[in-house]
């Protein structure tokens, strides 16, 4: 099992990826539109060349923004290896800051990120009320029957790595 580009995957993969766990390959949040199957990316895959873990990220000057992170397998460290990946090719591009949103639902990514040096740095109300009136296919409730409704931008500075 090991951490590869995303480029060096097939396409269809990637797309059939992120359709089968996110019903699209685009996502919608307050930093941008974005379809995933064509950002920069890592992916842990099995022998098989199987996807087990996929991270996308944009760099926009000296800010990497994490924009998807899945693992498929929980537990056995896939997501911590993938973050891993984008943050030492961001800061070894010169990123100063990495970035990414969550939503207010998603208590295990904000355990996740803190647990890795990142800090909440900003919570934008009633973003995802915006984000549906692009993508209606949102749900209303989330994780844990949490109302989802804002986004919480976290980031990671490159002296903290």
């Amino acid at each position: 099992m090991t951490v590869i580009p995303i480029q060096q995957l097939p396409q269809y993969d990637v797309v059939q990826f992120f359709t089968e766990h996110w019903g699209s390959t685009e996502m919608v949040i307050s930093s941008g539109v974005y379809d995933c199957s064509k950002l920069e990316g890592f992916v842990y895959v099995d022998e098989q060349n199987t996807i087990l873990g996929l991270v996308t990220y944009s760099i926009r000057e000296e800010e990497c923004e994490i924009i998807s992170l899945d693992s498929i397998v929980e537990g056995r460290g896939i997501g911590s290896l993938l973050v891993q990946a984008v943050e030492e090719n961001a800061f070894e591009q010169g990123c100063t800051i990495i970035t990414l949103i969550t939503t207010n639902d998603n208590l295990y990514a904000l355990k996740f990120y803190q647990k890795r040096g990142y800090h909440l740095v900003e919570i934008i109300q009633n973003a995802v009320e915006q984000a549906r009136a692009y993508k209606p296919e949102i749900p209303f409730i989330g994780n844990d029957g949490i109302p989802i409704r804002d986004e919480i931008r976290l980031a990671k500075r490159s002296g903290l790595y």
